[in-house]
């Protein structure tokens, strides 16, 4: 039988529990990590070493409240949890102004009180504060933007532009003053008031023009073409909260592995 000091990498990876070598793999020190380290100057004992600290940490009573040590990390879950919710909320945000239009921002910002409750749940780890506050204000941006921007995003999707009639528009008082809301009269005869009154339709009742209609009718007609709707550099900005939404989870679960990597290395190194 071979000794100690003569058993090759992979026969000592072989001895360990098939869990250890899941978990071995997972922070990134599975077998072809170990052979490369086997491989390097006074290599088998470095990685009989990290074997030994990995065998340590995981016997551990509470081996996942290291923090930032080889046997803690940074755990997925609660950043995959902190990710699932958000992107939840956000669709549910964006869904409800199909039918309360931009008061779904209210909706966005509810919703906004378990994301962060998830977001301050995650344990600290390295980047971990940082990427709590980025994915908050990531988030804040996605509901408050999109719910104002939905509908002209919507209707340059799925709108349709066609020729209508201006009818008769309503008043209402807002903060004492006496406001006009534009509206049109539909080719099926239905009469709808516009997204925004982007012209004085007070004194232009019964004249045709052109509006962008969204066939479904969850959203109000908008008052001249598809290029006249803009939204567009909104869209970008909610493209880039998007990305940081997704990003800043996934950073700190990347920067904690290489952490305990870097850890399992040195203490192979200083053994």
């Amino acid at each position: 039988m071979a000794s100690e000091d003569e058993r090759s990498v992979d026969e000592l990876f072989a001895e360990l529990p098939e869990k250890w070598q899941r978990a071995l793999e997972e922070a990134g020190m599975g077998l072809p990590e170990l052979r490369r380290v086997a491989a390097g100057p006074d290599g088998m004992r470095r990685v009989r070493t990290i074997l030994a600290e990995f065998s340590e940490s995981t016997t551990s009573p509470r081996p996942a409240r290291t923090g930032y040590g080889y046997g803690g990390g940074t755990p997925v879950w609660p950043w995959a949890r902190l990710l699932l919710v958000a992107a939840a909320s956000v669709a549910v945000c964006l869904l409800s102004s199909l039918f309360i239009g931009k008061a779904a921002a209210f909706v966005g910002l509810l919703l906004g009180l378990p994301v962060f409750w998830v977001a301050f749940k995650t344990r600290d780890s390295r980047g971990a504060p940082v990427a709590r506050y980025v994915t908050a204000a990531a988030y804040l941006v996605l509901v408050l933007v999109g719910s104002y921007f939905a509908n002209a995003w919507y209707l340059q999707l799925r709108g349709v532009e066609q020729t209508v009639t201006i009818a008769a528009p309503t008043y209402q008082w807002t903060h004492g003053t006496r406001e006009t809301y534009c509206r049109v009269r539909l080719r099926d005869g239905s009469v709808h008031e516009v997204i925004d009154n982007k012209e004085n339709c007070a004194d232009r009742v019964g004249r045709s023009t052109t509006a962008v209609v969204d066939p479904a009718g969850h959203y109000k007609p908008s008052l001249g073409t598809k290029s006249d709707i803009g939204g567009v550099l909104e869209g970008y900005l909610c493209l880039g909260a998007a990305a940081v939404l997704v990003l800043a989870p996934v950073a700190v679960v990347v920067m904690g592995r290489r952490n305990r990597y870097g850890q399992a290395i040195g203490a192979g190194a200083a053994g």
